[in-house]
């Protein structure tokens, strides 16, 4: 097993983790990339971190980005979050499957790349490609620029 698909597995663990705090039974695109802002190793991602954390895309600046995408479409089908008082969503205890956008997300990344040269960027730019779903909708909600993020990313791999 090679050092990246040790990475990816670990990362996929996180995900799926924070898929189960969220009470969802699918790891998405949106998990992936919270495990990305919060991933604490390897050296390699740290980069990733740093472009995100710039972007004010740390793990706690992705919650917040998602809390708002959630808040907007409650607000679209006339629920007001501040108005009621929702649960917090009921942590999952089954271990969650891959979702859609998980699998486009890392179908993209896997396609710009050959699997010996994949790294935290190449994941990145899967996650950031999607050109609907909830994580550009939470990015462009944040007056985060998704095509700079896209851009610097794709920097990153060409230094990789």
């Amino acid at each position: 097993m090679s050092a990246f698909d040790r990475y990816l597995h670990a990362l996929l663990l996180r995900a799926a983790d924070e898929a189960r705090q969220d009470g969802s039974p699918t790891t998405d695109a949106h998990h992936l990339l919270l495990a990305l802002a919060a991933d604490p190793a390897p050296e390699s991602a740290a980069a990733v971190r740093r472009l995100l954390a710039d972007a004010g895309l740390d793990r706690d600046g992705v919650r917040a980005a998602l809390d708002r995408e959630f808040a907007h479409s409650l607000h679209a089908v006339g629920i007001s979050p501040e108005a009621h008082r929702l649960p917090r969503p009921t942590p999952g205890v089954e271990a969650s499957r891959l979702g859609a956008s998980a699998k486009l997300a890392l179908e993209r990344s896997f396609a710009t790349a050959r699997k010996k040269d994949q790294s935290a960027a190449h994941l990145l730019l899967g996650i950031l490609r999607a050109e609907v779903g909830t994580v550009p909708r939470a990015l462009a909600l944040s007056g985060v620029d998704r095509e700079q993020l896209i851009a610097r990313a794709t920097e990153l791999t060409a230094h990789q």
